[in-house]
């Protein structure tokens, strides 16, 4: 009763973790979905929030031009000569005594404008701020798309090597067959010990092609692991992308940065406007020393001033004709750049092109080679238990076919990633 306890209660407990264990060994991963967490994973992303919280600063700053400025000031000075009021009215009929203003004169005052009319220089300023935070931005975004060409290089590597493991697997298990059967002619007299030697001897060469394989794959799963920020165990398998044409249109994210260097030049342009047009501001002044306003009374007192204010700065004349054609120049020099990407993008775009044409012409030859190969070898098979070739001869065979369908395994992968080169170059 007791041990059918015990049986009971361990199956219970493998019931539980079997789901687990399951999931561990089933365990996926999609190319898109290392593209969304190497995407995640680096550390460019962090600079995305720093210079939003950058802009979103600036463009603050930019509206307190909008509150009153406060300023405070103060002087004490001595003058070597001041109004005398007994000489200007000495030769009129007057007995009083008339004051004199101190040559030692102080004053402490303060002043509150407010902006008006600017000109439009606060607004430009800020949609100038913003226009550059999305430039930079949109650079970022540039910086980790180039991720994606890393990321394919190393999900395609890792696709490789699992398909030419499982072909290797395919090529031990015919020969560990024909070791079977050798051994068992071997124990009715009718082979020889050296031919089971020579079928082992190959399938330990098999053996080492898969380290060799199982090594590189897992080089290159940690590879893969560090970019994802995600552990990747020797048991994940990797889903096989979709085997098709993407389109053709050109829609790099470096296209539209282009664009929004020049979206800045136009701004910095109506900056420029901005920068000649009057401004108009209203102010306070208050303050306290001596003189007051009232100067003849020569002591220390409060005394205010307010009105409007009106300036009017026609310096940047002289230079504004001159900015203005450097920004056009800037403009060019964007659009040059913008060609010649386009130019460099066309010529890639064309390679990949010739790239899937030749692995597509190759995969077509491959199959008639697979079809000759495999004729070839089961003849020999046919010819080997009837006696008329030896074991090496039949380990030929058998090589040439399994080199032909490696080389089948190679284009495919090179075929699928050369599509995936030009998802990548397009921007699709």
């Amino acid at each position: 009763m007791y041990k059918n306890a015990q049986k009971y209660l361990l199956i219970l407990l493998l019931g539980c973790a079997s789901p687990t264990l399951f999931k561990a060994q089933s365990e996926k991963i999609s190319l898109e979905e290392c593209y969304r967490l190497a995407k995640e994973n680096s550390p460019t992303i962090r600079k995305r929030e720093i210079t939003s919280k950058t802009s979103d600063y600036n463009v603050k700053n930019a509206n307190k031009n909008y509150l009153p400025q406060i300023t405070f000031s103060g002087q004490a000075t001595y003058q070597s000569q001041t109004i005398s009021f007994s000489d200007v009215l000495g030769s009129l009929p007057i007995n009083a005594a008339l004051p004199s203003l101190s040559k030692d004169q102080y004053k402490i005052q303060g002043e509150i404008d407010q902006v008006i009319y600017d000109g439009g220089v606060t607004y430009n300023q800020k949609e100038l701020t913003k226009a550059n935070t999305e430039l930079q931005l949109q650079n970022i975004e540039t910086s980790l798309y180039a991720l994606k060409q890393r990321i394919n290089n190393l999900f395609f590597s890792i696709i490789l090597m699992d398909e030419q493991l499982k072909q290797n697997d395919l090529n031990k298990s015919n020969l560990q067959t024909q070791v079977q059967k050798t051994e068992a002619a071997l124990k009715y007299g009718t082979a020889y010990r050296s031919n089971v030697d020579e079928l082992k001897a190959e399938i330990i060469n098999i053996e080492m092609m898969s380290t060799e394989y199982t090594t590189n794959r897992e080089a290159y799963l940690k590879m893969l692991s560090l970019f994802i920020g995600k552990e990747l165990s020797a048991s994940t398998q990797l889903e096989l992308p979709d085997n098709q044409l993407f389109q053709t249109d050109i829609i790099r994210p470096e296209l539209k940065a282009f664009d929004l260097q020049k979206s800045v030049y136009d701004l910095q342009k109506k900056q420029l406007k901005s920068e000649l047009l009057p401004k108009v501001s209203a102010f306070f002044q208050g303050a306290y020393g001596r003189p007051t306003l009232n100067i003849i009374e020569n002591k220390f007192g409060p005394w205010f001033i307010t009105g409007v204010r009106f300036s009017w700065s026609l310096d940047s004349l002289y230079t504004t004709s001159n900015k203005k054609e450097i920004l056009e120049l800037n403009k060019k020099t964007a659009d040059a750049d913008r060609d010649t990407f386009l130019l460099n993008t066309r010529l890639d775009l064309t390679q990949q092109d010739e790239q899937v044409k030749k692995y597509s012409q190759l995969l077509e030859q491959d199959e008639k080679v697979i079809v000759l190969r495999q004729s070839v070898k089961q003849s020999a098979e046919a010819q080997l238990a009837n006696g008329v070739i030896t074991i090496h001869e039949y380990i030929q065979k058998l090589n040439a076919e399994h080199l032909a369908r490696q080389t089948q395994i190679l284009h495919q992968v090179q075929l699928l990633q050369a599509k995936y080169n030009q998802k990548f170059i397009t921007g699709n």
